[in-house]
């Protein structure tokens, strides 16, 4: 062969391997979109948004406590994360109230409470799990809120799954947003149950399993946490969990890391009636069952 022709050949070589490579990616993009929107449609809301003053400190009240401002930001103008979720290419927490005033209601219900996007497609980093259970009025107050938010405006990238995310969901190694949705487990306390236990479980369905696992019966993660059973809250006195849930310092007094971060940012601003209700819900877990086979706990 001469000199050429191996060239020839190692171009043709190359452009197969190029090309194979490509297709590949293609592929990968295109189940992983097709994964993106399989889902089952979110909970219909169709609640009329209030517009009283009382509604609109409820619904701020809603966004400080379930932690729209934590990833937001303090003024709700959005925030790029990087090294927090090295999963994802880059992901990019949307300006609210720019987001609000821009999509009807559906479309915002969806999202927050659906883990659906405006463009149809699942969410993955946005927890939309943890307000699966936010009652209709609740929800209607938020949205009220975020409509009625200043805007500040600034700058911000687009987000982007990047490949290893899409190769992951392409595998189903990680689940989308609306799936996590899907899979929330149904309230345990029946509604002729304590009423305080009701608000209770509410509180803590909508608040604590961002992290605590769907059932708040812990999370096992791959990282340097691993978020307990709350039924760990039966070992605290009330003076004990007011502390905790002002300051995020436990018993002991170790530094729980993300925990103190959210207590300060949310948690803090519970009202004396919200956590009390907290308080005697989490009490009764060391007495319930701790569901067995779930995917966010998985055996090791």
């Amino acid at each position: 062969m001469t000199v050429r022709g191996l060239a020839r050949g190692l171009a043709l070589t190359a452009a197969v391997v190029v090309g194979i490579g490509l297709a590949g990616i293609g592929a990968v993009v295109r189940l992983s979109e097709i994964r993106l929107r399989a889902y089952e449609p979110p909970p219909e809301f169709t609640a009329a948004l209030p517009t009283d003053s009382a509604s609109l400190a409820r619904g701020r009240h809603l966004t400080r406590t379930r932690g729209c401002f934590g990833c937001h930001g303090q003024r709700l103008e959005g925030q790029v994360f990087t090294d927090e979720w090295p999963w994802v290419r880059r992901a990019v927490a949307p300006n609210l109230a720019l987001h609000a005033r821009a999509h009807d209601d559906r479309t915002l219900a969806d999202a927050i409470r659906g883990g659906v996007g405006h463009d149809g497609r699942a969410l993955w980093s946005m927890p939309s799990y943890n307000f699966r259970h936010l009652p209709e009025d609740d929800l209607a107050a938020l949205i009220a809120f975020l409509r009625s938010a200043p805007v500040v405006e600034q700058e911000l990238p687009r987000p982007s799954l990047g490949l290893r995310a899409r190769w992951w969901l392409a595998r189903g190694d990680e689940e989308h947003m609306a799936r996590w949705a899907e899979r929330v487990p149904p309230m345990i306390v029946g509604p002729d149950e304590d009423p305080a236990l009701i608000r209770g479980e509410r509180l803590a369905m909508t608040t604590c399993n961002e992290c605590h696992g769907l059932d708040l019966r812990g999370a096992w993660q791959e990282v340097d946490i691993a978020p307990p059973d709350l039924a760990i809250v039966a070992a605290y006195s009330w003076e004990d969990f007011q502390t905790l849930m002002r300051t995020g310092v436990p018993i002991g007094g170790r530094d729980l890391g993300l925990m103190a971060v959210v207590a300060r940012d949310r948690f803090a601003y519970f009202t004396e009636d919200e956590k009390a209700d907290l308080y005697a819900f989490l009490q009764t877990l060391p007495g319930r069952p701790v569901p067995q086979g779930v995917f966010w706990r998985p055996e090791r």
